[in-house]
């Protein structure tokens, strides 16, 4: 795993990579590869001995060229203004991989939430919600879940937004509970685009799933539900998960939804007592598997790493978990790599049917919601690959920013220059 690498600059490198294959001016590449604004706020939160406290924040919105800057807000103290424009810009290019019509935008907040009560995590989310309000609108930019945020951080936002607007506008964020406007199959969007964009890959490459040996890194919301789809819908065998606490591994298979339990009632899946042998996260990464599933969070694959890579195929659940020089190294070993915008687009394909659905006021069955992600997950693995074959690419990342970039391209050509 590399800290070292900078998410911006291997956001930057993938554009330039597929921009080769692109019809496009240097001048327009630039627009391309940087953010339009990013807002830079301090939050003075008073905690609940009374004393200050200062939060740095960030919002960075990148492209707006096919709809309003969509993406979620993470609580994490990595967070920094450069990881949030990496991200901005991978929604740009995951929104127009699965063809939904919106930009890219991301947010988050320095802070480890592990150390706040609620009721003052409570106050740190209105109060980046009230410096949100000029610059978020649900058609302008509508913010979502992210790392450790969830379903009551969305509702403390919209409620903070709608206060003040003295409105009701429930499509200002998505990922919120059903009761506040939220929509079914939401939270398991993630791990089911990453399920379907597993099949699709086993299909194309001639593999059966059936059987096949799963790893997944990273056991939040969209490596456990992953892993449990993977396990129940195409009878893969998940030998081995792990958190920031470690890896457990069982060759015969471990019970995902027993792990997760275990997970939620201790914190950790290590410990857990069925399962063989625990093992670090770099040999959980290196293990010798059918399917790698990264789930956690970016650079934990570099180069050197990657040459240890034992999967056969790895499906990103994550955002960037790999870094550029880990997929040259990937590509010339013959790793299939697919990458994160088109597998854990889930989550952002479903905030837009929510976002549609409060626009319309009118509600989707769980069973339609995964029917429509369905759809889009495989019509835009479809579109990936006839742009893998047509342009006799590298790799599949390559194939999908190649895609993408075109359909912002046309946006923005379609758009006219404005003085």
């Amino acid at each position: 795993m590399s800290d070292d690498v900078n998410p911006f600059e291997s956001l930057q490198e993938q554009v330039d990579d597929a921009a080769k294959y692109v019809d496009v001016g240097e001048d327009t590449l630039e627009r391309l590869k940087n953010p339009e604004r990013v807002l830079e706020a301090n939050l003075t939160v008073e905690l609940d001995d009374g004393s200050l406290s200062v939060f740095r924040a960030y919002r960075s919105q990148f492209n707006g060229d096919r709809g309003p800057y969509k993406g979620g807000i993470r609580y994490h103290p990595g967070v920094s203004r450069d990881e949030v424009k990496a991200l901005s810009g991978w929604m740009v290019y995951k929104c127009a991989v699965v063809d939904i019509p919106y930009g890219g935008g991301k947010g988050g907040i320095v802070i480890d939430p592990i150390d706040y009560s609620e009721s003052e995590l409570e106050r740190i989310t209105r109060s980046f919600a009230t410096e949100l309000r000029p610059f978020i609108g649900q058609d302008k930019d509508i913010p979502a879940p992210d790392v450790n945020t969830g379903q009551r951080e969305m509702n403390w936002i919209k409620d903070t937004y709608e206060t003040l607007e003295g409105t009701t506008e429930p499509g200002v964020i998505t990922g919120k509970a059903i009761d506040s406007g939220g929509s079914r199959g939401r939270v398991e969007a993630t791990g089911r685009s990453t399920m379907l964009t597993a099949r699709e890959a086993f299909d194309y490459l001639g593999m059966d799933m059936t059987g096949a040996t799963v790893a997944v890194q990273g056991y939040g919301n969209a490596g456990s539900v992953a892993a449990k789809l993977l396990e129940s819908e195409l009878g893969a065998s998940v030998v081995a998960v792990s958190d920031s606490s470690g890896a457990i591994y069982d060759p015969a298979g471990l019970d995902t939804h027993a792990v997760k339990e275990y997970k939620n009632e201790t914190g950790s899946v290590t410990g857990y007592e069925d399962a063989s042998e625990e093992l670090t996260n770099e040999e959980l990464l290196t293990m010798d598997v059918d399917l790698l599933v990264p789930a956690a969070l970016e650079n934990a694959i570099d180069a050197e790493l990657a040459r240890e890579v034992g999967a056969d195929v790895i499906v990103e659940a994550a955002n960037g978990p790999l870094t550029p020089d880990a997929d040259d190294v990937l590509t010339e070993r013959d790793v299939y790599v697919f990458p994160d915008i088109l597998a854990n687009a889930g989550g952002v394909t479903v905030s837009y049917f929510e976002w549609v659905q409060n626009r319309q006021r009118f509600y989707w069955t769980e069973e339609r919601v995964n029917e429509e992600l369905e759809r889009h997950i495989v019509e835009a693995f479809e579109g990936l690959i006839d742009a893998y074959e047509e342009h006799d690419l590298p790799n599949f990342r390559t194939a999908a920013y190649v895609v993408a970039i075109q359909r912002v391209l046309n946006a923005y050509d379609e758009s006219g220059t404005w003085p």
